[in-house]
């Protein structure tokens, strides 16, 4: 998921050095929700994370 984050990233970098206002932020939103999404995710799993079982 990361990976897209950085991926939309890119892509918005790359529009907006062209012009292309609109898909630049389009694509800069994307990654944005991507980013925080894998945030989150990734806070629950580093505290549920399951060790193995005494």
């Amino acid at each position: 998921m990361l990976h897209y984050a950085i991926v939309f990233l890119v892509i918005a970098i790359i529009a907006g050095i062209f012009g292309f206002a609109g898909i630049a932020g389009a694509a800069s939103g994307i990654a944005q929700i991507l980013f925080v999404l894998f945030l989150v995710l990734f806070i629950i799993s580093f505290f549920f994370k399951r060790g193995p079982a005494a």
